[in-house]
């Protein structure tokens, strides 16, 4: 039977993130036949809409106003309501994001929903879906399925089959006005300071090279942007590294930090403690360099490199340097 999925676009600075492109590709797929819609919420978002069409949606809701410039859960809960109304959605998929991830508990009580996190797969259509998702810091997996009513997912980004485009659709756009009133208005964000980063968004980076307590200090981790500036990589690192101080806790990778899926991993002076493995050890090919030829890393990775990071990876750079020229 088919059903209406409704997918809540990710937008971070002012620009839609690949997992958006992977759920509205997802959406089509398992709808078999039902409509695809998307919500897309924010300050100046509008033309953010265009180009959906592409990848499935069949109509793409927009909220644009200037209570959503940052979110707040009483205003977005408002306004994704208004989109959940016209969509009429069986199914509801967000980004396992910290928007997502606040969004979905609060429209699964508000809907009476059933709620799946974390979703990595997503099998089958219409009334028959199984979703996937990690548990015990990834060593087992589960399959769920909701047997009646809406569905929420959160889903994880980069691991749903790749998004590629071309179907051709125009997909309808369709503004809707909410007035939001003080009530949906109890918090507001009026400036958000972040520190400045470049690059790679490190939860939706193909190749991330990562550094741990190996690397000694803030300065030994240059060879590895050095690297990563050769490959279009991200830098992550290991919370060993953050703890002694050597880099900055957004780069933590791990139980207690982001949960990364890449095409390529390349762990530098890490050792392999379970924390870390628990944030990386889904990535497609990983590849370790490390000394000391027991440490753990070694376990769960594709190859293993027995060497000094100082050394090997300046050799890899320059190296991969004559090969991409």
């Amino acid at each position: 039977m088919a059903k209406n999925v409704l997918v809540l676009a990710d937008v971070r600075r002012g620009k839609l993130r690949n997992v958006t492109y992977e759920m509205v590709s997802a959406a089509h797929r398992i709808a078999d036949g039902g409509a695809v819609s998307v919500a897309l919420l924010g300050k100046d978002v509008a033309a953010l809409a265009a180009g959906l069409g592409d990848f499935g949606a069949d109509r793409v809701y927009v909220v644009d106003a200037p209570e959503l410039e940052h979110y707040t859960p009483d205003a977005y809960k408002k306004a994704f309501m208004e989109c959940v109304r016209a969509a009429n959605p069986d199914i509801l998929l967000l980004a396992h994001s910290a928007v997502g991830k606040d969004l979905a508990a609060v429209m699964a009580t508000r809907l009476g929903a059933g709620q799946v996190s974390d979703v990595i797969d997503i099998e089958g259509s219409g009334d028959h879906l199984t979703f996937t998702r990690p548990i015990y810091a990834g060593k087992a997996f589960t399959k769920v399925q909701v047997t009646e009513g809406v569905v929420v997912a959160t889903v994880r980004p980069n691991n749903l089959p790749p998004a590629e485009g071309g179907l051709g659709k125009a997909g309808q756009v369709e503004t809707l006005a909410v007035t939001f009133g003080p009530q949906d208005l109890a918090t507001v964000v009026k400036e958000i300071v972040q520190k400045t980063s470049s690059g790679v968004d490190l939860s939706e980076a193909k190749i991330i090279v990562s550094g741990g307590r190996g690397v000694k200090s803030a300065e030994g981790f240059k060879p590895l942007y050095e690297l990563a500036e050769v490959l279009g990589a991200a830098v992550g690192a290991s919370r060993g590294a953050c703890d002694a101080g050597y880099c900055d806790y957004a780069l933590q990778i791990g139980q207690t930090g982001k949960v990364v899926t890449p095409d390529l991993y390349i762990a530098c002076g890490i050792s392999g403690a379970i924390q870390h493995l628990a944030g990386m050890s889904n990535s497609k090919v990983i590849v370790a360099i490390n000394k000391d030829p027991e440490a753990p890393i070694f376990q769960v990775a594709d190859y293993g490199i027995v060497g000094d990071l100082f050394e090997v990876v300046p050799m890899m750079t320059e190296l991969l340097k004559k090969e991409l020229a």
